[in-house]
């Protein structure tokens, strides 16, 4: 296939993708508040809720953003070793996120950390975030993550005492989230990365907070504790919107890696509950599925 034609497909399918992830929830994120609506006993979460999917359902029909926060553009890339233009990749998401902005599908957020200057158009140094995961084949797997900084400013990491062991973690994680309170936007799903490094295990807990809610982690001992944290974190009572109820995260998800000997870290991200993702499937000539969502 013609390069240039491959390039501006690709940038068309970033688009898309970018537009999905802000005006359209995962519908397993929104079929699970549905069903924590009619389990809610507390009138108030009750109503908290009816106003979340409410906003979901005018934000699909007017083809608005869930969020006024459209968050920092990040994108996970799942890359076959035979897939073309790898190297041209960053280039035209860039220009997939200046065109997603001047479109207004995307509020201009990215600004320099100490100047405070905004560049207007949601790129900037290392922005958008890419992360890259080099695969045998020829497919391109890209997932759209817009991530808001209401519940990202909560975000934890602590290097633990190797001695602190399990209970030490439960401790750390159940303290982070009565310290947050209703401030990552409750009902929310919460990543835990535990081990490898102090950078890599946010990295984990990112990924974790990503994965699809009916997923479980695939070790059945890590997959009991997550099930075991998820009683725990809804014990709390924050509730929806920080006003109390019975469900306060739709799921804990827990990733682990190996670590060194003398140390233990835990990485914490919560993703609220717009849980904004698009993902896709593309192939070398420039066709794709759209994993996350339906598309005409």
């Amino acid at each position: 296939m013609d390069i240039d034609l491959l390039a501006e497909k690709l940038r068309t399918h970033f688009v898309k993708l970018i537009d999905l992830a802000v005006t359209a929830l995962p519908t397993n994120i929104e079929e699970a508040l549905k069903k924590t609506l009619n389990e809610e006993t507390s009138e108030i979460a009750r109503e908290q809720l009816k106003a979340i999917l409410r906003n979901i359902q005018v934000a699909r029909e007017k083809h608005i953003p869930i969020c006024q926060d459209t968050g920092i553009q990040m994108f996970h890339l799942s890359i076959g070793e035979d897939f073309p233009l790898k190297a041209e990749l960053p280039k035209i998401i860039t220009e997939a996120v200046r065109k997603a902005t001047s479109e207004a599908l995307l509020r201009p957020n990215a600004i320099h950390p100490l100047t405070r200057l905004n560049t207007r158009d949601n790129t900037g140094i290392d922005v958008p975030y890419i992360e890259w995961n080099l695969l045998e084949g020829n497919t391109l797997e890209v997932e759209v993550i817009p991530k808001g900084a209401g519940s990202e400013n909560m975000s934890a990491l602590k290097m633990l005492n190797p001695g602190d062991g399990l209970r030490g973690v439960k401790r750390f994680i159940i303290e982070i989230v009565a310290a947050a309170g209703g401030k990552p936007c409750p009902p929310y799903v919460l990543g835990v990365g535990i081990g490898l490094c102090s950078d890599s295990v946010m990295k984990l807990a990112r990924r974790a907070s990503m994965r699809p809610l009916q997923k479980r982690n695939e070790d059945p001992e890590i997959a009991n504790l997550e099930d075991e944290l998820l009683g725990l974190v809804n014990e709390t009572g924050i509730g929806s919107m920080g006003l109390g109820g019975r469900t306060t995260a739709l799921a804990v998800n827990i990733e682990v890696g190996h670590t060194h000997t003398a140390e233990l870290p835990v990485g914490i991200i919560f993703q609220c509950w717009a849980a904004r993702r698009a993902a896709a499937r593309i192939y070398p000539n420039g066709r794709a599925e759209y994993l996350s969502h339906e598309v005409s």
